[in-house]
């Protein structure tokens, strides 16, 4: 990835190149983040500076919980470390063998309803990082773990920036926490797909919807570095954050997208976007965009082009 480059205007109009820095103290940045968590990264605070325990023997700086519903383990480092990957695994290992343990925290801060949602079939891990070496980029793609490694730069004016350097969609496993064994239900139990499975090859895309959506999906992944995860419910399509979310509805022959996109800014047509502000559904983002056909999709692309460029 190339380093971002930010410009502002000075009083003749021309541009001046703001010069990026890092933290002076690691805890700097993490309480920044932490205050800003779900908004920077689409996961809501659950546990700051957690200790592991005697046989871990380690201190996670920020525990969380995923707009997909899946534990995260973020650790923050104001330079860079050559021992991030080690302690990626290794934290991801206790968060496994805590599961009990995380959801009564998650059951404490956000409520019940967050910790009977919780999605153990893939935990992640955030590494926020001044920087990252060949050898923590090249680990990462050979890891089971699904790992994201975040660049920062902070600017003076108060700007910081988050770039995702490197990620991992992980491979998914199967779901072991104590309501899914007890529920047992043929959604909670049902095997997540493979990540290098596509979700067309998998089988969750109705046979009445597989070329439309095989449009949208070019659509939606035309942009660098997106991925894309087969969920429980549905399709996401994220970089640091869910950028789009697909649900189909085969019985009208419709594929629904959300997208993280302020309603206010788009001008709404009836039938074919909506605010859904206060409305629940399933899959992130507050503009749902109806999509039947070619035209629909066409209509769609300036949508999706926005809110990527937003992401």
């Amino acid at each position: 990835m190339a380093e971002l480059m930010l410009f502002r205007q000075d009083s003749d109009g021309r541009d001046v190149e703001l010069s990026g820095a890092t933290v002076a103290l690691e805890v700097e940045l993490q309480r920044r983040v932490e205050a800003g968590l779900e908004q920077m990264l689409g996961i809501r605070f659950v546990a700051s500076e957690y200790a592991t325990g005697p046989w871990h023997r380690g201190r996670i700086d920020t525990l969380g919980l995923d707009e997909n519903g899946s534990p995260v383990v973020i650790e923050f480092k104001k330079g860079s470390d050559s021992g991030v990957m080690s302690q990626a695994v290794s934290y991801l290992g206790w968060l496994r063998s805590a599961q009990h343990e995380f959801e009564a925290l998650v059951r404490k801060v956000l409520g019940a309803e967050a910790a009977e949602s919780i999605d153990w079939r893939r935990p992640r891990m955030v590494c926020i990082a001044a920087g990252f070496s060949h050898h923590d980029r090249a680990a990462v793609q050979w890891l089971p773990e699904r790992i994201d490694l975040v660049r920062y730069r902070v600017f003076e004016g108060g700007l910081l920036s988050l770039a995702l350097v490197d990620s991992s969609p992980g491979s998914p496993r199967a779901a072991s926490s104590r309501r899914n064994r007890r529920r047992g239900s043929v959604v909670d139990s049902a095997p997540a797909v493979p990540a290098a499975a596509s979700p067309t090859s998998a089988g969750l895309v109705p046979e009445c919807l597989r070329d439309l959506y095989g449009e949208l999906d070019e659509a939606l992944t035309a942009w660098s570095e997106v991925e894309v995860a087969a969920l429980r419910h549905y399709i996401a399509y994220r970089r640091l954050v869910n950028v789009a979310s697909v649900i189909f509805r085969p019985k009208h022959e419709a594929i629904l997208v959300y997208l993280r996109l302020d309603p206010e800014t788009v001008e709404l047509e009836e039938g074919f976007t909506r605010d859904m502000r206060g409305i629940g559904h399933l899959g992130t983002g507050d503009l749902e965009v109806r999509v039947v056909s070619a035209a629909d999709l066409e209509k769609a692309a300036p949508l999706i082009r926005r809110a990527f460029e937003a992401a």
